[in-house]
């Protein structure tokens, strides 16, 4: 039986996890093996849950305990008893709640979990024949919705380069809807000496084509048979404003572009990204 812990501030440090800790904070939780991520929201905690993310502590508005967080409870529960450790589960009334900011953007739930050990460069290249590589991209919406867009239209990997935005940072988890912990991901270099060299190099070694997606004047367009026809293609995402660099550029294999109607000089990197990943997305 599921003991609630009330909460009527957010004073304690055992609440630390979901109020007063940085993102690098909770990065540098205890790291490598028990960094922290926050989950929001019923759906995006379920779908954590279902990953085999391992939850450490629930937060929730009271009122949702025998409703949309009933199920996650319930599983809690078990977990719980299989590991025989304990996962707290504070409850608050919903206008203590609205004193932590965002809270009512999170639909009533934010759960605390472990950081998933990511995989090697060499485990997630193999067998894959689409990946996207994320350069330097600072934004963690757009780093959320490219997940998602990745995740929905067949994406093996994203390769994400040391100086990108997080992407178990809370928002980019919460705009991905909890895809980043659906597809498999990973960093490609450990400093960002590492990029684009070797980078490229390494992804050339595992037998991938690179596409560097950029508005320059020698590319190819997006749906160029040769581009479609590549087995194993690597797509290379550059960040807002100044989009990739000019050594990344001029070191892929390829630069594609998405033609511009009415004047418009280019697309946000998160929708570009979707048009690239289904226009390149692999057929055989």
């Amino acid at each position: 039986m599921t003991d609630f812990i009330k909460i009527e501030s957010f004073d304690g440090p055992e609440l630390d996890v979901f109020v007063r800790l940085t993102g690098a904070q909770l990065r540098n939780k205890l790291e490598p093996e028990a960094g922290i991520f926050i989950a929001e929201s019923p759906t995006v905690i379920e779908v954590a849950l279902n990953a085999g993310c391992e939850p450490v502590a629930l937060l929730t508005d009271e009122r949702l305990i025998n409703g949309a967080v009933a199920s996650i409870i319930e599983r809690l529960d078990r977990i719980a008893d299989e590991s025989g450790r304990e996962i707290p589960i504070y409850t608050a009334e919903r206008e203590v709640l609205t004193g932590l900011t965002g809270f009512e953007l999170t639909r009533g739930a934010l759960c605390a979990m472990r950081r998933p050990v990511l995989p090697e460069l060499s485990e997630l290249l193999e067998g894959a024949h689409r990946v996207a590589v994320l350069e330097n991209i600072a934004d963690s919406t757009n780093i959320g919705a490219i997940f998602r867009a990745a995740a929905a239209l067949g994406i093996d990997a994203v390769l994400v380069t040391p100086s990108c935005c997080d992407p178990l940072c809370r928002r980019a988890v919460r705009v991905s809807m909890g895809t980043v912990m659906q597809v498999p991901w990973g960093r490609i270099g450990k400093t960002h000496k590492d990029w684009p060299h070797p980078g490229l190099e390494q992804l050339r070694e595992a037998g991938f084509k690179t596409v560097a997606m950029a508005l320059s004047d020698n590319t190819v367009l997006i749906d160029d048979p040769r581009l479609e026809n590549e087995e194993r293609l690597a797509i290379v995402l550059g960040t807002e404003g100044d989009g990739l660099s000019k050594t990344t550029i001029a070191d892929c294999d390829y630069t594609a572009k998405i033609p511009m109607y009415h004047g418009v000089d280019s697309l946000n990197v998160a929708s570009a990204g979707a048009v690239a990943f289904y226009a390149l997305r692999y057929k055989k």
